[in-house]
């Protein structure tokens, strides 16, 4: 496996390229830079540990632990499955999810005809009953402009206030009425009893040994060298042909028009009894505390390494990035376009800057899932290797 080192006990190696940041956008860039274009390629990360958000290790009670949460791969993107399949084995895994009730009972979420009968007492057996129960609850809105217009048109308000209020709430700090219509459009009831959290993907499973075992693999390359520790410094720009750089732009920039919005996870971990657990791998909160969900470890495949008498809970709470240690876990784009905006500026400026270009959610505010990021980080080494035919093998 690949050696990884810290700070800058590197000796005196030379290298081509700098990839910035170790997550999935920095280290398949670095593998393909390594492997298509047999170019030296230096990994730097402030962490000290590789994969990004997506880092996962085993706890003492034997169980594997997302450190920033749970990640889910899903995709329907084939090349990119095939891609990752070359650094991992896997195993199927089909996401669901229930919500909490505050009398108690879990529904499935995202809502279905299951979940409209448990709330409202009714018995529908149909999509085209559940279509006009939906109707009857609903209440109409001209024109819909807020979130709150889009849902209360469509579901209707109880709907809304149970599943939907609470959640913007938690997640942006903002109410419905702030959020635009966009934001929700895509939300509806399953007419059916369909379960599954990504019931469109073609792809759904979890790296057998992890995701840090993935990411080992991934950049066990003699052309690749990690450090760890190390953050990114502007006067290592000379020294390289090119930085490909995945921290954020705002901060790369010295936040010189404004920070952009991001929010965070904080994640609170108990040790149960595995008699004490919940059969369901995530349970959302529907109430009004901060609380987002609670995961229970055990119950994705692969993650009981040692089965024993306790398991692991995790409990997680939105906060803003600052009151976070700055770990940023996804971009808040909203109504009124000012981040949006401030993105604009920032993204001009570094269009200015010849032998850089940023990756990754931070590097390009994007809130992309996993998939996503190694598509983009794909798609950016193609382009990049075909502007180098001589180099490319």
């Amino acid at each position: 496996r690949r050696r990884l080192v810290t700070l800058n006990a590197i000796g005196g190696l030379v290298f081509e390229y700098l990839v910035v940041g170790a997550g999935f956008a920095g280290c398949t860039l670095a593998e393909r830079l390594a492997a298509a274009l047999d170019k030296k390629v230096l990994l730097v990360d402030k962490r000290p540990h590789i994969g990004g958000n997506a880092y996962d290790h085993h706890d003492e009670s034997g169980v594997l632990v997302h450190k920033y949460g749970p990640h889910i791969f899903h995709t329907n993107a084939r090349d990119v499955f095939t891609y990752l399949s070359r650094f991992t084995d896997w195993l199927p895994y089909e996401h669901r999810v229930v919500a909490l009730l505050p009398d108690g009972r879990q529904v499935p979420q995202p809502m279905n005809i299951e979940t409209v009968n448990t709330v409202f007492g009714v018995d529908l057996a149909t999509a085209e009953d559940l279509a006009a129960f939906l109707k009857s609850v609903s209440e109409p809105r001209d024109p819909i402009v807020s979130a709150e217009d889009q849902l209360y048109a469509h579901i209707g308000p109880q709907l809304t206030n149970l599943f939907y209020r609470p959640y913007i709430r938690k997640m942006y700090q903002q109410d419905l009425t702030e959020v635009p219509a966009s934001v929700v459009r895509r939300i509806q009831v399953r007419g059916n009893g369909e379960n599954r959290y990504f019931p469109g993907d073609a792809f759904q499973a979890l790296p057998k040994n992890g995701y840090t075992a993935l990411f080992e693999r991934i950049l066990d390359h003699p052309g690749i060298t990690v450090e760890l520790g190390r953050s990114f410094d502007h006067a290592m720009l000379a020294s390289f042909e090119h930085c490909f750089n995945a921290m954020p732009i705002d901060e790369f920039f010295s936040f010189c028009f404004g920070e952009l919005p991001y929010r965070s996870t904080r994640f609170h971990t108990t040790v149960e009894p595995e008699t004490a657990a919940s059969p369901h791998a995530a349970i959302d909160y529907t109430d009004d505390r901060p609380f987002i969900r609670e995961i229970w470890w055990h119950n994705l495949p692969g993650h009981h390494v040692r089965p024993g008498p306790s398991v692991l809970r995790m409990i997680e709470e939105a906060c803003d990035y600052r009151d976070n240690n700055l770990d940023r876990h996804f971009p808040m784009r909203l109504q009124d376009g000012k981040a949006d905006d401030v993105y604009r500026r920032y993204k001009e400026r570094a269009g200015a800057i010849a032998n850089m270009t940023f990756i990754g959610r931070c590097g390009t505010f994007q809130y992309l899932d996993m998939h996503q990021v190694v598509n983009q980080s794909l798609v950016s080494a193609g382009k990049w290797r075909s502007t180098r035919p001589s180099e490319g093998r």
